[in-house]
């Protein structure tokens, strides 16, 4: 599995960082930066919860190709 993260969509609601701190963080504009490029089972559970509770749909985790 594979956390996608769509910069150009995002609107920096920060819903990411504060349900998943250890994969996502916020640059200097507040868009949403993956940290983790090799996530853990754990890490794509939380990735989904960020996924669910991002309000302009700019995570998603995907199967890796």
């Amino acid at each position: 599995m594979k956390i996608v993260i769509r910069r150009e969509t995002c609107i920096s609601g920060g819903q990411c960082v504060s349900v998943a701190p250890e994969l996502f963080e916020q640059d200097e504009n507040g868009q949403v930066v993956l940290i983790k490029l090799d996530p853990s089972d754990a890490d794509i559970q939380k990735a989904k919860e960020a996924e669910f509770l991002c309000p302009s749909r700019s995570i998603s985790v995907e199967e890796s190709s």
